[in-house]
């Protein structure tokens, strides 16, 4: 059901508040250049720095700019059971098509916690539940016999945003759960490799920017034209990195207000792109080709 190039969003703001008007272009951009579908309120989206209500707002406001054209996929993970289920709920009642849930941050509970954890927010809903294991923001890592277990105790996480970056670990989950789990990259500088593996795509921070040129390295892959899918993933891949030049999304919304989108305005704690990341990361995407 989860496969191709999902957008994680990011959430513009212009003096402190959302920036509708600039998510409206955003999103019409981005369903333009052909992604399956947009991620609101994960990482990139700053979700950590919402209050619940605009949390909430912001993806009723997706749901209504989409208006079923493409999937999307709500954030509404928390390291608080009782909280992710009432962001998962509201969620469901705003329309969305799916639900990704973080590993819970900062308690670092045990492997049987993390089971208990995703199975009580799964079965809160009749959505379908993606996961998203990310060690290095969660501290916390979710193994592969662990998701196993999980499985067995709710058949609505049918999905998982691997962003450990261990293609080995990788792999293991693939093997173990089979079918009853699609693995999605949460790397786009792994993309190629996670599709080699048997991943089914990717949840990306670049497809904010270039939309069409991500989906199409996963379309060529798809259609065995394995060449064509090498050679775009590698002009690709320095811009991949520019967007980790400084803790994501700062690199992005940069080059998001560097092609007009939108202003790359942060709440604190995180602040703008230093002025000679801003400099290396324009002089990236010159070389790509894109127009600033």
């Amino acid at each position: 059901m989860f496969k191709g190039v999902y957008t994680a969003l990011i959430t513009p703001f212009k003096g402190g508040r959302i920036d509708y008007a600039s998510l409206e272009k955003i999103i019409e951009m981005q369903i333009k250049g052909g992604v399956d579908g947009v991620l609101p309120m994960g990482t990139t989206g700053e979700s950590p720095t919402l209050s619940h209500d605009e949390h909430k707002e912001f993806i009723r406001k997706v749901v209504k700019q989409v208006d079923k054209r493409i999937t999307v996929i709500a954030g509404t993970g928390s390291n608080s059971t009782e909280e992710a289920i009432d962001l998962s709920r509201s969620a469901a009642d705003g329309g969305v098509d799916a639900i990704m849930l973080v590993n819970p941050y900062y308690n670092k509970p045990p492997q049987r916690g993390l089971v208990e954890h995703f199975a009580s927010v799964a079965h809160s809903v009749s959505l379908p539940v993606i996961l998203y294991n990310i060690p290095g923001r969660t501290g916390i890592n979710f193994q592969p016999e662990s998701i196993c277990e999980l499985l067995d105790k709710a058949e609505n996480v049918v999905a998982i945003k691997e962003a450990s970056g261990n293609l080995v670990q990788m792999m293991n989950i693939i093997e173990l759960c089979g079918d009853r789990l699609t693995l999605l990259s949460g790397d786009d500088n792994l993309l190629l490799p996670v599709l080699a593996i048997g991943g089914k795509g990717v949840i990306s921070v670049l497809a904010n920017l270039l939309p069409g040129d991500m989906k199409r390295v996963v379309t060529d892959f798809e259609k065995g034209e394995f060449e064509e899918s090498k050679k775009l993933f590698y002009r690709l891949l320095p811009l991949c990195r520019a967007m980790f030049y400084e803790t994501n999304p700062i690199p992005v919304k940069a080059a998001m207000e560097l092609m007009g989108y939108c202003s790359s305005e942060m709440r604190l704690p995180l602040v703008s792109l230093s002025e000679e990341n801003r400099n290396r990361l324009r002089q990236v995407m010159t070389e790509y080709g894109l127009s600033l």
